[in-house]
């Protein structure tokens, strides 16, 4: 898999950051959750509990709690007398997920419209500004970290954060299909584009232009994911 898109890193788990010293099965579920979902630990990736006892400087139990907690979500596959595996992406997941965004976010950003005042608009614009520097400097987790935080704004702005946290919980084998997809040639530029075409429409109070702006953002990562499917069949199922 020499052509792996570069959100992987060059090395692949290799590249993985070391972690520091953690005392507790959530801190290793997080720091894992966080690793696989940004395509630092690719799908197919073997996590032996050894090397993860001595990467986080923890003993088995929790390190084994952590590696449970992920299965439950679908994120690794166990496999008796073989081991534990990164899982493969969902393809059938993708499409809800989609939904379940679009009926979500859609709400909050409508509210968002109508909530929205002159000047209280600037922490969307200035992510949008961070997204632009991260694109320009090929920095992917800086530009989908600023991604995160402008849909979250969206929802503060909403004066509904909590739906924010509803869709992140719904939406992880979905992250971890964008994340692949940044890689494709103009993806990020044209994600800054439909950002600003949302944040323009908050701006107007035009709760339908910006629903169904906001829809149309959400429902372009399905075309980009059968692109990267067909480039890496072997990360998907």
């Amino acid at each position: 898999m020499s052509d792996a898109p570069s959100a992987l890193g060059r090395g692949g788990p290799a590249a993985v950051r070391p972690a520091r010293r953690v005392t507790s099965a959530t801190q290793v579920f997080e720091t894992l959750r966080a690793d696989i979902v940004a395509a630092r630990l690719p799908p197919g990736t073997p996590l032996a509990d050894r090397g993860l006892v001595e990467r986080f400087g923890v003993s088995r139990t929790p390190v084994r709690e952590a590696l449970t907690r992920l299965s439950e979500i679908g994120l690794v596959d166990v496999r008796p007398q073989a081991g534990t595996f990164v899982s493969r992406v969902p393809v059938a997941a993708i499409p809800e997920a989609v939904l379940i965004r679009k009926a979500l976010e859609g709400v909050t950003v409508e509210k968002a419209a109508e909530r929205a005042e002159a000047g209280r608009l600037g922490s969307l614009e200035r992510l949008v500004r961070r997204q632009k520097a991260c694109a320009a400097a090929g920095d992917n987790d800086g530009f989908h970290e600023a991604d995160e935080a402008f849909h979250a704004a969206i929802a503060d702005l909403a004066g509904h954060p909590g739906i924010w946290a509803l869709v992140t919980q719904a939406k992880v084998q979905l992250d971890r299909a964008r994340r692949l997809t940044l890689p494709i040639l103009g993806r990020a530029e044209q994600v800054i584009v439909e950002h600003e075409t949302i944040v323009a429409r908050i701006a107007a109070n035009d709760a339908r232009g910006a629903r169904h702006a906001m829809e149309g953002h959400l429902g372009a990562v399905i075309p980009d994911v059968a692109e990267i499917r067909s480039r890496h069949p072997d990360y998907f199922i």
